[in-house]
């Protein structure tokens, strides 16, 4: 027995304190640093520059000449953050300046020994995710103002202009709209602790409702970002080089290690929301998709990817349910498995309109060589039928909804549920 698994010691109720879960902020870094001390200004101004330095095929010349410099002046779990989130941009924009066609094989010293010490540091891999873009990169226009779209920036970007913005911004809003499911999930846990069906029926409804403000927030991408931006600009700087054809070796980090090291790039499998939804219903994904979302896990911040397995290691709610065989805890169990196939559903919507679509115009324009179409013949041949995770995007997507819907409880309406 481990002392970090919480269902060994009975009768605790379960928190949220030790995993760096915010109550007002979820999986979100609250309020984030926005700017690092005088002596890490190289990195930050390269950071604050990367789209004008990118489209002027001046960054890696610039990176080149940066000094290298020590990572044991930064004080602070912020600091370190906003530090590696600077690098992890600094270098996706360094190894995809050129394209698929013009890849570096190697980051410069200067750049690959203080990103890999930051990482070891936070426990991440050294390449962009989820936890970079999408949960640090954010601040408030008006300090006083709304968690909204319209009040939201990023404090770091790369090419695609309000597209790019707009990807990480409605990305951070699904974030959001998971705080109640999150404090939810906390109050399931105890309540089939204590055999409190009350409260657990009225915790699997907060938890149903906050996945379907989930995919509400979703939909905002349609109204934020350009299909053929995203597609042909954007993608590219999120890909890694593992499961990659362009860079089939992977990366040499210079001073770090002699042989390239293959890491996947950014991916919706990183969030920990879906991954604790899906542990806590029971959900259980095929072997290839298990495998993969897996394998995200280890791109979570530690303590993240520590509350998904102490989840998966307290007793099974969907058995509870089923044990107890009240009409009315099933109907809020499977509420909550709808909510979350339906999520799902309009994932597969989205990615089919930002990644299937797209994909097919650029082999249509590629083929006729229309300049028109300039944005999208630019797209990554490598990444067509891939996420920039490197997974098969739509298998993978259909896949885990499918499973998803498997975790519910065959039910009648009347009669006992059964397993």
């Amino acid at each position: 027995m481990t002392s970090n698994n919480t269902n060994t010691i009975p009768n605790v109720p379960f928190t949220l304190n030790k995993y760096h879960v915010s109550e007002e902020y979820g999986f979100l870094l609250p309020l984030p640093r926005t700017d690092l001390p005088e002596y890490y200004q190289p990195w930050m101004k390269i950071a604050r520059n990367l789209t004008d330095l990118i489209e002027a095929h001046t960054l890696r010349n610039e990176v080149n000449k940066l000094p290298l410099l020590d990572t044991g002046y930064l004080q602070g779990h912020r600091e370190l953050r906003l530090a590696r989130m600077a690098l992890s941009f600094i270098s996706m924009g360094y190894v995809w300046q050129e394209g698929e066609h013009g890849i570096v094989k190697t980051l410069p010293r200067n750049l690959a020994i203080p990103y890999c010490a930051l990482s070891r540091l936070l426990g991440l891999p050294p390449i962009l995710v989820h936890a970079d873009g999408a949960l640090s990169n954010w601040k408030k226009k008006n300090p006083s103002g709304p968690m909204e779209i319209e009040n939201l920036d990023l404090i770091v970007c790369l090419p695609g202009g309000d597209s790019f913005k707009g990807f990480f911004l409605v990305t951070l809003l699904v974030e959001l709209a998971a705080v109640p499911g999150i404090k939810a999930m906390a109050a399931v846990i105890n309540a089939v602790l204590e055999c409190d069906d009350r409260s657990l029926k009225r915790a699997l409804e907060d938890l149903a409702s906050s996945i379907q403000s989930m995919t509400e927030a979703l939909k905002q991408m349609h109204a934020h970002v350009d299909p053929a931006t995203f597609y042909g600009m954007i993608r590219i700087f999120l890909s890694g080089w593992r499961d990659n054809s362009s860079m089939p070796e992977g990366l040499v980090y210079e001073g770090v290690q002699e042989d390239p090291l293959q890491y996947s790039g950014g991916s919706a499998a990183q969030s920990s929301v879906l991954h604790c939804f899906d542990e806590l219903l029971g959900v259980r994904h095929g072997k290839d998709s298990a495998a993969f979302l897996s394998r995200m896990r280890d791109y979570m911040p530690s303590s993240h990817k520590q509350l998904v397995l102490d989840i998966s290691a307290r007793p099974s709610l969907r058995h509870y349910v089923l044990d107890v065989g009240k009409p009315e805890l099933t109907g809020a169990f499977n509420g909550c498995v709808a909510q979350l196939v339906a999520l799902r559903n309009y994932h597969i919507v989205v990615v089919s309109r930002f990644i299937t679509i797209p994909a097919a115009w650029a082999r249509e324009r590629r083929s006729r060589a229309e300049p028109s179409a300039e944005i999208l013949t630019r797209a990554p041949s490598s990444l067509e039928e891939r996420g920039t995770g490197g997974s098969g995007v739509m298998s993978f997507l259909k896949s885990v909804r499918d499973t998803t819907k498997e975790a519910a409880i065959p039910w009648d309406g009347n009669k006992t549920p059964t397993a």
